[in-house]
């Protein structure tokens, strides 16, 4: 076995450690709750808690904590030792069953949207047995869900778990339909490619803005950028290759299956991507392996910055999620494959991942929906903020023979009856990748593409799987009752193609042409968060998300007030931050080089008047018209943000700091950006571009 093979896994009490350390019966009844969602009773959780705790000790942790993600976007965690009193002055350990199911960790601080008041401040986590725990710094940390006193869910996992057994349970209906009796759950799974950029770890600490706000908030642009394209996929340097290494082994000793990394196209932007896994997993590990990224670069002192768009006028970092659909047969129910029953079960879900996207397009701009992502998307490095569909040349024809009910020429001379013929056995790679789109099907997958780098992905893929498991559940009832199986499925499939067809589009999203387009077909151009976040509890919404059990009306409603609030803070903390650096540090450094110019203009005049002082006088003037135009976004920017932070309700709030507070801001960037320029390098007062992405 390679040391790789030893250390994967080492911190993870994963299936291989269960079966080693738990009795026979108890390892069987643990999977039953694992694999089918049977109760686990109170001696089996016992067992399995001792197990747990001894194993952990043996891998010298002393603590154990309820790891969770409630609405923060980031994780949490309240330790508590094993330590028992012994009645005799010493210690002995003791973890019971009761501690790993369930723990209270007050947690009222929590953002709740309403959920509860600071009074209200019961909450309890929940082992979620479907998520290994896994030991981080010495603690034994347990994958659980949030809730409240009254059972309403305060996370991210919560729902993300409700969703996957949604649309597991609309799956097997479908399967069944095909003659697939062997299949007893499907599951979503997801591999998430993760953006990031590396800066030296001196230069950050000097920046107060990439401190508070994870982005430069001010910045002129360095002499060169990417437009030489000369960084994407580059040879590592031996610094980041050693970090890179450095935070493999971290994750694969968490069971994170990290696979790829390579440079990205902007100075000092990388990625990881790891394997594909289950939707819950997948969300968990991407979530550890934001917090090792950040974690392993001080090490390496560097500073890893996980915001959407920390530079502006170069590429910002997104989150590629590659979802698909996987049978406990190990199916991909997302291959075409090479039988007409598979071809036809291939079509029906293709089809319904269509509908749903059409359908609920305005629900996967908001799961996308952050402060810093709108700097992001739309850009030349993201997909547009209209939600469209790439299918490529091979299957935008297939749909169209069967829409029109005409000949495929491409294999067969004869129009396709689905269920009947064969589609043509291609390969995975039928046309070029289209990286303008936001949602595009590459191969047995779709890669939804908008996702900004620091953001959870529990959300996206909750939204993906409810629509999809919607739209299984209605053809389900359609095809259960037909009398003629065969022409009730091709009839469905084509009626889905002709009705839903508008959000199919392998062009450049980029264009304006795009825009007026989609805005011809109908579709959404959901360009901010607040523009985008109404949405969320429309009438079709709610009926959605309450009709598969993912959300209660509240829990919609408090989800919507908890994004829009971050969204308000975020922007409000960037506005006093830009304010407190253009007061303290840039201004200073302005007119002490503007007093410098006014010595060095009278110096030369009192030796002689026959000095040429133009070049002098001409910049002192540019620089002080610009000082002028930066005091006055400075007040300007001063009195608007709390006028907006005054507004009495939160959509007016959004609406002021999404339109006049983001404009003021822009203001007082363009005027600092540019006396950055005319100031030596010497006088300002932090490091520059040139600085931040050059500085290996």
């Amino acid at each position: 076995m390679t040391k790789i093979q030893e250390t994967f896994g080492s911190l993870v009490f994963n299936d291989a450690i269960m079966r080693a350390k738990l009795p026979k019966d108890v390892y069987k009844k643990l999977k039953a709750t694992i694999n089918e969602g049977k109760t686990l009773d109170v001696n089996v959780a016992n067992t399995v808690a001792n197990a747990m705790k001894d194993w952990a000790i043996e891998k010298g942790a002393t603590h154990f904590t309820h790891w969770f993600q409630p609405m923060t976007g980031i994780t949490a965690e309240k330790h508590d030792s094993f330590i028992t009193p012994d009645g005799n002055g010493g210690v002995i350990l003791e973890f019971s069953g009761k501690e790993l199911i369930k723990g209270e960790p007050d947690a009222s601080s929590f953002p709740n949207g309403g959920l509860r008041a600071t009074f209200e401040a019961r909450g309890y986590t929940t082992w979620d047995p479907t998520s290994y725990a896994f030991i981080k710094d010495n603690t034994l940390c347990i994958p659980t869900a949030f809730c409240s006193f009254d059972g309403s869910s305060l996370d991210k996992k919560t729902p993300l778990l409700r969703s996957m057994q949604a649309l597991n349970d609309q799956a097997l209906r479908i399967l069944k339909l095909f003659g697939n009796d062997d299949v007893t759950r499907v599951t979503t799974t997801v591999g998430c490619e993760q953006e990031y950029f590396l800066i030296d770890q001196d230069l950050y600490e000097q920046r107060e803005d990439l401190k508070l706000c994870g982005r430069t908030l001010f910045g002129a642009l360095p002499p060169k950028g990417q437009e030489l394209e000369d960084h994407y996929f580059g040879m590592l340097d031996k610094k980041v290759s050693d970090y890179m290494r450095d935070l493999d082994d971290e994750l694969w000793k968490l069971g994170v299956y990290a696979k790829t990394e390579h440079k990205e196209v902007a100075p000092r932007q990388f990625e990881l991507a790891p394997v594909f896994t289950s939707s819950n997993i997948a969300t968990d590990h991407n979530q550890l392996t934001m917090e090792f990224m950040k974690k392993v670069a001080k090490k390496h002192k560097f500073a890893c910055l996980l915001h959407e768009k920390p530079f502006d006028g170069i590429n910002g970092s997104g989150k590629h999620n590659n979802w698909s659909m996987s049978t406990n047969t190990g199916i991909n129910l997302l291959e075409p494959g090479d039988s007409p029953a598979e071809n036809a079960q291939f079509l029906l879900i293709l089809t319904a991942l269509i509908k749903g996207v059409d359908e609920y397009q305005d629900l996967l701009r908001i799961s996308v929906a952050t402060a810093g992502n709108d700097h992001r998307l739309g850009a030349n490095e993201a997909p547009p903020a209209i939600l469209s569909i790439h299918l490529g040349d091979e299957l935008n024809a297939i749909l169209e023979a069967i829409e029109k009910g005409v000949p495929y020429n491409k294999t067969f001379n004869k129009v396709m009856e689905i269920g009947v013929d064969i589609l043509p056995s291609f390969p995975k790679d039928t046309t070029d990748r289209n990286r303008t789109s936001p949602f595009a099907f590459t191969g047995n997958k779709f890669e939804f593409r908008m996702l900004g780098s620091a953001l959870s992905i529990a959300c996206p893929n909750l939204i993906l799987n409810t629509i999809v498991a919607e739209e299984l559940q209605q053809f389900a009832d359609v095809l259960e009752t037909a009398p003629d199986f065969n022409k009730a499925l091709n009839d469905l499939i084509r009626k889905t193609i002709k009705e839903h067809k508008r959000i199919l589009f392998s062009g450049n999203g980029y264009t304006d042409e795009w825009v007026e387009e989609a805005e011809k077909r109908g579709l959404l151009n959901l360009r901010t968060t607040t523009e985008a976040l109404p949405y969320y509890t429309s009438e079709k919404n709610i009926r959605l998300f309450t009709k598969h059990k993912i959300f209660t009306v509240d829990e919609m409603y408090s989800r919507k007030e908890i994004l829009l609030e971050n969204y308000c803070k975020i922007i409000h903390i960037e506005a006093l931050t830009m304010l407190d650096m253009a007061k303290t540090q840039i201004l200073p450094a302005v007119l002490k080089t503007q007093k410098e110019m006014t010595d060095i203009i009278l110096n030369k005049k009192a030796v002689c008047d026959c000095f040429d002082c133009s070049m002098e006088i001409d910049t002192l003037k540019k620089m002080d018209a610009l000082t002028k135009e930066m005091v006055d976004a400075m007040k300007r920017l001063e009195e608007e943000n709390a006028k907006a932070e005054a507004l009495p309700t939160l959509e007016e709030q959004g609406k002021a700091y999404s339109t006049l507070i983001l404009a003021c801001m822009a203001d007082l960037r363009k005027a600092a950006d540019a006396l950055e320029t005319l100031t030596p390098k010497e006088n300002w007062p932090m490091p520059n571009y040139t600085d931040l992405l050059f500085t290996e």
